[in-house]
This record gives C-alpha cells, structure tokens and sequence, in this order.
C-alpha cells in the first residue's frame, strides 16, 4: 500500500517544487490542502493519486479523521501579516495538524520553520521572541511547541535560509526571485558597495530534493537524533563575494567601492529619517547570517543551484 502524505502550501513557491518532485519521484499519496486550487500549477494529472482539498489552516479541525492515516505530514503553510491571523496559522492551526496525527501510523512530519530564528549554532535566537516581527515570533512559539510535543519524536524542523525559485508561469516566484531581475538592473550601482556580512541561499528545487530524500530514506543522514534541526542553504557566501559573481556573471568590472560600514547606514538612516524596527535594527547590527547547513550535497545529492550564477541564469 502507498504512503499517505498530508501537505499544506502546496500552491507556494516551494511547495510547487515539493509536489512536483514526490509527484515524479515516489508513488505516494498525495493530499495537497490548499486554499485556492487554481494557484495549483502543477500537473496532478500525470498519475494517479492525487487530492486536492480546497481549504486553509483554519479548516484543520474538519480533517480529524484524515489526517490520522497519514504516513508523512509536511507543514509548509504561512502567514505573513496580520497578529491575529499569523498567530493562529502559524502556531494554533500548525500545532493543531501535528497533533491529529497518529503517532502508531505516522512516520515522519516536516515542519517548515525559518533560519531568522536561529544563532549561528542553529540555536534559538532569545530575540526572536522578544523582538521579532509577528512572523517571527510565531515560527518561534510554534517551534517550541512542536519540539515538546507527543510527535515530537518523528520531527524533523527545516530551516530555509533566502529562498528563491519560481518562474511565474508553472511556478510562482519566491519573494526574493521576484524581484530578483530589478536588482540586476541595478548592478552599475550595487558593484560600487561593498559590505561586511555574509548569508546563506537556498532554492526551491534543492529544497525539494532534501524533502524528498528525508521522505524516502528509513534512516536519513544527520537525522539519528530527533527531533532534527537542519538549516536549508548553500555554503557561506560574503556580500562582497555575492557582488562580485554577480557582476562576473552580466560582464561588469568591480572597480571603487563605498564601504557601507554600520556607521554609515546608521547616517543614511538619520539623515533620511528612515524609521526602523527593533528587529530591523537587530539585522542590521547583526550582518552575518550564516548556520550550519544542509543541503543537497549532504546527502550525496547533486545541488542545482548551488552559484549566484545559477540564479541569475534561471532569471
């Protein structure tokens, strides 16, 4: 008998490369819960099991009698606005679906957090919670829930670092690729910047290529202890490193740069009387968002995006 897996976000920019890759790549079940079915990009037609639910977070108590004959859970549904609302998808609705489900059936449940959250030793970040935006703040309550919670055993927390992906036709663009192709158009500006910081990106057909291996695998790699943390990116990349593939890639020289120390910003901020939230200030003093990560690589896959370059290409 196939494997029943239960999805939410499927109509996003990463859930698209999820579906689409356990589509081709497994024969699972697949219950993909959305709110919009015509979001839905992908081709459910290719083969045999596949349903649609239309519906939102909000809607999970309707699936008590689903959501226990499920083999695999991936949570990857959010709110980004709005208190009351990202509260309650986000943390409510989202603990509400790991708890449905039956611990004696249940094998394996994902759950979609953000590498925001973390330290650069993938721990919790205490400003998170105190200072964080709405968004951030729930990913965090919710993390701490679920990893006290009774499925808690079978966890595996995924961590996206930047994400992008998506095309705009089969595909929706992540917020980053999106608008992606106006920040190249600014590249004989941003090639005379340079800055001290460094970050992680990931894409959404890696992403999908590491969910589908944690699916697949009985024991996957770096998940003997559980639950598992494991932050989603390509290896460290500087700012000034990231400039600079850039400009390689669409042919501009590096010349002089303007060095955008925290003074500077801190300038350019006052003089523009440009208000900034505590978060936002944090991030600003933070500059180096860097983890320890996974990614296709880690287990034995081949990354598809693994350059700058790659998503310029894409582009």
């Amino acid at each position: 008998m196939a494997k029943r897996v239960f999805i939410t976000g499927a109509s996003g920019c990463v859930g698209h490369y999820i579906v689409e890759s356990l589509l081709h790549n497994t024969d699972y079940e697949l219950f993909l819960l959305l709110r919009n079915r015509q979001k839905l990009k992908v081709d459910t037609q290719t083969r045999p099991g596949v349903t649609v639910i239309e519906g939102g977070m909000q809607d999970m108590a309707y699936f008590k009698e689903l959501l226990p004959t499920m083999n695999y859970a991936i949570s990857a549904a959010a709110a980004w606005g709005g208190t009351v609302e990202v509260f309650e998808t986000n943390v409510y609705r989202t603990v509400e679906l790991f708890e449905s489900l039956d611990p004696q059936v249940c094998e394996r449940a994902i759950y979609f957090s953000t590498a925001s959250i973390l330290d650069d030793r993938n721990q919790i970040l205490k400003e998170a919670e105190t200072i964080g935006t709405d968004y951030i703040r729930s990913k965090h309550a919710c993390l701490q829930k679920l990893e006290k919670s009774p499925i808690s055993d079978r966890l595996i927390t995924v961590f996206p670092t930047l994400v992008f992906g998506g095309d705009g036709k089969t595909k929706p663009y992540s917020h980053l690729s999106s608008g992606l192709k106006q920040v190249a158009g600014y590249i004989n500006l941003i090639k005379c910047l340079k800055a001290d910081g460094s970050f992680h990106f990931v894409h959404g057909a890696d992403i999908a290529q590491v969910i589908t291996y944690l699916l697949t695998t009985e024991q996957p790699l770096l998940c003997d202890r559980l639950p598992a943390r494991l932050v989603l990116g390509a290896p460290r990349l500087t700012v000034n490193q990231a400039v600079r593939e850039a400009c390689d890639y669409l042919n501009k020289k590096v010349g002089w740069q303007i060095d955008l120390t925290p003074g500077l910003v801190n300038i350019l901020l006052k003089v523009f009387n440009i208000k900034v939230a505590a978060w936002d200030m944090f991030c600003i003093k933070q500059r180096h968002f860097t983890y320890d990560v996974v990614n296709p690589e880690s287990f034995g896959l081949t990354s598809k995006y693994p350059r700058i370059a790659n998503l310029l290409a894409e582009m």
